[in-house]
């Protein structure tokens, strides 16, 4: 018998159109709150994206503020210099509005202007020891599962990537509306939603949290994204791929948040930190090395997955797809296509091998001299 325990949003609001009406959603959550400040990036804000929902708060008389200074890999500085924005408007709730750095972002901010305690002890898991304001999340794109996730990831000094893990960062509610990702570039598409599959994947084969309802999750989220990537990458405004997208993205959040992810991550995160390669690209590109990797150690699981999702039989089924899917949607396969070099493995060799967060959820030990010969695979 599997003991566990399972965490997620409390309330999560899927309807189209539904940012459009956000106060409105908001409002049970918000309490008093008159004073929101919205997290984002000046992409997001650029296209519109906010437009209605900024309009909908003043309607219903609370003052809004948008702070869209959030890049990608949020480096720690920038979110500690939000917060402190956020803190001279007066901020009672925040909203955090895009992909998965602007949620992150409002994560973070929220904590920061929820009590005391200093950004540099909350890394690691659950060494977090204040609530933080009310939080709403609302993505831009399908694929980072932020909005449902109880983890958030910033760049520290030059490079390095670092994480925390704490129940606060729950948002209080999650609004996902599939018209917000209409827009979004097939390119976008395309990386974002191969990093919703690692999520459900390195879920699903975590060896020390794996469980019950984290494994129905995955397994629910990748039979709804890997049918609807083509088709939304094919169809920008294809409403129902777009939809599965992001609700495949969510279940997939909710699966790695109680179990959480391995190798792919942390091989992924030397290539964002140090090469600010986006995050759902860096996943895509080291996803197939790893996964021939660990099939000594998780056959079985991976022939699960593929029979659930109507692949060819055994591991060689899911492995096959994952690739044939990057080829399909034209994701980069190689290093060498990022602008990295062999020079360059060993120093991010020397990085994934000491994330002691994410390796011990592997289910094949990986050891320096592996990371460096996945690594020299995609060269």
């Amino acid at each position: 018998m599997t003991t566990f325990t399972f965490r997620t949003v409390p309330h999560i609001v899927f309807e189209d159109g539904g940012s459009e009406r956000l106060a409105s959603l908001a409002a049970p959550l918000l309490h008093h709150a008159r004073r929101v400040v919205f997290i984002t990036d000046k992409g997001v804000r650029s296209a519109g994206l906010l437009d209605a929902a900024l309009g909908d708060f003043m309607d219903a008389d609370i003052a809004v503020h948008v702070i869209d200074s959030v890049v990608a890999d949020p480096p720690e500085q920038m979110v500690l210099d939000a917060a402190e924005e956020a803190r001279r408007f007066g901020a009672q709730a925040v909203i955090g509005f895009g992909g998965g750095s602007p949620m992150d972002t409002a994560k973070i901010v929220a904590l920061l202007l929820g009590g005391d305690q200093p950004l540099s002890e909350m890394y690691g898991v659950d060494q977090v020891r204040v609530r933080g304001l009310p939080l709403i999340l609302v993505p831009t794109t399908a694929g980072t599962g932020s909005e449902v996730t109880n983890v958030a990831v910033l760049t520290t000094g030059a490079t390095s990537k670092r994480g925390i893990a704490a129940p606060p960062l729950y948002a209080q509610m999650a609004v996902l509306d599939p018209g917000l990702t209409l827009g979004l570039p097939k390119h976008v598409t395309a990386a974002t939603g191969i990093d919703a599959m690692v999520h459900a994947i390195e879920a699903y084969t975590n060896k020390r949290s794996k469980n019950p309802v984290s494994d129905a999750l995955a397994l629910a989220a990748l039979k709804k994204l890997i049918p609807a990537l083509e088709r939304a990458c094919a169809d920008g405004s294809d409403r129902a791929a777009r939809g599965d997208m992001l609700l495949g993205a969510m279940l997939a959040g909710q699966a790695f948040s109680n179990s959480p992810v391995g190798a792919v991550h942390a091989m992924a995160y030397p290539l964002g930190g140090i090469f600010h390669v986006p995050h759902g690209l860096s996943n895509s590109v080291v996803l197939p090395p790893v996964l021939k990797f660990n099939a000594v150690a998780c056959e079985d699981l991976y022939a699960e997955i593929a029979t659930h999702c109507g692949l060819k039989p055994g591991s060689a089924g899911l492995i096959d797809e994952m690739e044939r899917l990057a080829d399909a949607v034209g994701i980069e396969r190689r290093l060498s296509q990022l602008g990295i070099s062999h020079n360059d493995i060993p120093r991010m060799a020397e990085d994934v091998a000491a994330n002691d967060r994410l390796l011990p959820n592997n289910p094949r030990e990986l050891g320096y001299d592996d990371i460096v010969a996945l690594y020299e695979d995609i060269l």
